[in-house]
Order: C-alpha cells, then sequence, then structure tokens
C-alpha cells in the first residue's frame, strides 16, 4: 500500500521547492517548456500522483489539497503550477476509461496526461475503434507527457455527430512546437496532431456522458473523486494556480518594497508613501476575495462527491462563476501591484512582470475568462438553460 502523505505534508513539500521552481523559471520562459529539474522536482515531491488512484499508487487527493498545493507552487512559478493543474485534470479523465485501459495508461509510475477539452479534430468510424484526424492547441506540458487525452467530433454512420474523448500515446502524435506568447510562456502549451490515427474503441468514450461524471470503470468506488461531473472538477484543478500567482505578485512587491523609491517625488522609500499602503491593502483584500471563491469551489467539489448528491445546475454554473471570479479578482490585484511597480519593473528579471503576463493570459482563456462564466451564472440564475455542453 502506498503511504499517502497529508494535505499539510505535500503543500510543505509544495513551499520546498519554491526555490527550485524560481531558480528556474527564467529559463522555463527563455525555453518555453519547464526545466528538466523542475519537472524531476515534481515527481519526487509525489505530485503526479495527486489525481492518480490509489490502486495505482496514486494519493486520490482531494481538490482542496490540490488548491492548496497549486497555491504554493504558483506563488514560485505560474507556468510550472499550470503544468501541474493541467496534468490533474486530463489525469483524473483518464480514470474514467475501463479499467484494463487504466491498467495499461498507469502501467507507469510517473504517467503524466496531457490533454485538451476543444473538439478541434474529427474522427470516423472504422473496424475496431475510430480514426482522427485534427490538430488540438494549448497541450500544456506536452514535452514532458506519456499520454494525451483529446476530445474529437465523431461522425457515426447514422445520426448526429458528436463529441468523444480518447486516450493516445503521445509517441502516436507529432508535436509542434509553436508556443511564442507573451504569458504562461514556461507552460510548453504546443500544439499536437493526429494524422490518420486509429485508436481502439476501448480507449474512447462519449464526453457528454463524462461531462455528466459516468465512465466506464467498474472500479471507481461510491464517493470516489473520478464520480463527480467533469467541468466543476476542472474549474476547481486550476484555481489554485491563479491563487498562487496573486500571492507570488504582492511577495514581488514587497520584497522590493524597502529599497526602491518613488522617483521625481521626495519618498525615499516606497514604503512610507500613504498611496503605496491603500495599494497594497486594496490587492491583498482581492486576493483573499479571490482564496475565498477558490476553496468554496474546492469544498463544494469535495462534498458532493463524498456525499453523492446529485449536483444540481446551479451548482454546476456557480462552479464555473466561482472560478472566474478568482481570475478576475486575482488580475485585479496583480494590475494594482504591477502598476505600483515603476518602469524598473519591465526588466525580465524583475519577477512581478512576469506574474502580471501570466494571469493576463490565463484571464483570456476560453474557459476561464470571467465574463464568459459570469454570463453562463446568470443565465442560469435568470431561469434560462445554459448554451453550452460545458457546465
Amino acid at each position: 500500500m502506498t503511504e499517502i502523505p497529508s494535505r499539510e505534508e505535500l503543500v510543505a513539500r509544495a513551499t520546498a521547492l519554491a526555490p527550485l521552481l524560481r531558480k528556474h523559471a527564467g529559463w522555463a520562459e527563455d525555453n518555453r517548456r519547464l526545466h528538466e529539474d523542475v519537472v524531476e522536482g515534481l515527481r519526487e515531491a509525489g505530485f503526479f500522483k495527486l489525481r492518480r488512484p490509489k490502486r495505482y499508487g496514486g494519493y486520490e487527493a482531494d481538490t482542496r489539497t490540490l488548491v492548496e498545493v497549486g497555491a504554493e507552487l504558483g506563488r514560485a512559478c505560474g507556468s510550472t503550477a499550470w503544468v501541474l493543474g493541467v496534468y490533474s485534470i486530463p489525469g483524473w479523465m483518464a480514470c474514467h476509461f475501463p479499467d484494463h485501459v487504466q491498467d495499461e495508461v498507469f502501467d507507469d509510475a510517473d504517467t503524466r496526461v496531457c490533454g485538451t477539452l476543444s473538439p478541434s479534430a474529427m474522427a470516423a468510424p472504422a473496424e475496431g475503434g475510430v480514426v482522427v484526424n485534427g490538430k488540438w492547441q494549448f497541450i500544456s506540458g506536452a514535452h514532458h507527457s506519456t499520454w494525451q487525452e483529446i476530445i474529437a467530433i465523431y461522425v457515426p454512420p447514422e445520426g448526429e455527430p458528436y463529441p468523444i474523448m480518447a486516450l493516445v500515446p503521445i509517441s502516436d502524435l507529432l508535436i509542434v512546437d509553436d508556443w511564442h506568447t507573451f504569458g504562461l510562456k514556461g507552460t510548453g502549451s504546443v500544439s499536437t496532431v493526429a494524422k490518420d490515427l486509429f485508436i481502439p474503441q476501448d480507449r474512447v468514450l462519449p464526453l457528454p456522458a463524462v461531462l455528466q461524471g459516468q465512465g466506464a470503470s467498474q472500479r471507481n468506488e461510491a464517493g470516489s473523486i473520478y464520480l463527480s461531473p467533469l467541468m466543476p472538477v476542472a474549474a476547481a484543478s486550476s484555481v489554485g494556480t491563479i491563487v498562487g500567482i496573486g500571492k507570488g505578485a504582492r511577495d514581488a512587491f514587497l520584497h522590493r518594497l524597502p529599497n526602491r523609491k518613488i522617483t521625481y517625488t521626495g519618498y525615499e522609500s516606497q514604503r512610507d508613501a500613504p498611496i503605496t499602503h491603500l495599494q497594497v491593502a486594496d490587492a491583498t483584500m482581492k486576493i483573499d476575495a479571490a482564496e475565498f471563491h477558490a476553496l468554496r469551489l474546492a469544498d463544494l467539489v469535495d462534498g458532493k462527491a463524498a456525499s453523492g448528491e446529485e449536483w444540481k445546475l446551479e451548482e454546476r454554473a456557480r462552479a464555473r462563476a466561482d472560478m472566474g471570479q478568482v481570475i478576475k479578482l486575482t488580475k485585479e490585484a496583480v494590475d494594482i501591484l504591477a502598476t505600483a511597480s515603476g518602469g524598473s519593473s519591465i526588466y525580465t528579471d524583475i519577477p512581478i512582470q512576469r506574474f502580471s503576463r501570466d494571469i493576463q493570459a490565463v484571464n483570456l482563456h476560453a474557459l476561464m475568462h470571467p465574463n464568459t462564466n459570469a454570463e453562463l451564472y446568470g443565465r442560469v440564475l435568470c431561469g434560462l438553460e445554459p448554451n453550452t455542453l460545458y457546465i
């Protein structure tokens, strides 16, 4: 039996990794992927086991643990925390496949599954499975992955097309090194391509079923973390990174504060200026509020999983709204701190500019954008049906 660390122990491990992450944050940005030492550090800390089933030596960590670990990692390097958060989502999705498929996927002690929720490929029926052609963008951590979860639109011989989810070894896909961005640069979120790729039927599931928390595994027990609907789990798996970016920006600002003057004023230390007091307080309160929404979301997902209660539509919509609020509030906080950091902060060796670019990149993510999620929540609150499958 694998000894499962407590949440406190896992968070402590994340804190201990912070110096390594900060050391290689610049390298990750320059090379547009995580440094191998960082990947190894995450492995040694056991973080690739967070969502791995216990029967394969994993921890089956609850969602609140993901949030708190992600926040500590994001405080040091947003790209590192982002990749780990992404791995936790398709890694969780892999646990919906038949048990013999999971046996294959988790045969590697350090399996890392990257993936997507975007149906940007087409699948056609073939004897014993499907044939897929297409391209997926924003595949974070692909360089260090062993498997990829993909989404494609399946066109059956009869009936309407519908989205499917499938698992493929990363070696079956072409990696296109096209990750040239202004934010989250170290995530290595490249594109992957499938050309006439045959996927056996047992590695294919209908996406609508997974969105509802319905899989093909026989060994996922009642109360398991794998029986929740996909979107609330995905939302809750992402928000720790965001809170961490906000805290990291504040750490970076306060570190420079005592020795930084406000140029062209009488303030020899920015710390003495009343405007600074207002800015730090305002940013901190926004980070605190963001953390409230992150933990409320995590506790909702964990509570539902433990009780087995059916999810209400309003709760599903609120899960996405909470995620949107985490991003909105964190971005507002980081914007305040970045604005207060002065012209010298535009140099790339000053961490505040990296946190600022990272949160702007997150804010643009299609499934995470605060406006999109707030609109969806308001739509449901007004008694209308959601206008998306992703809820």
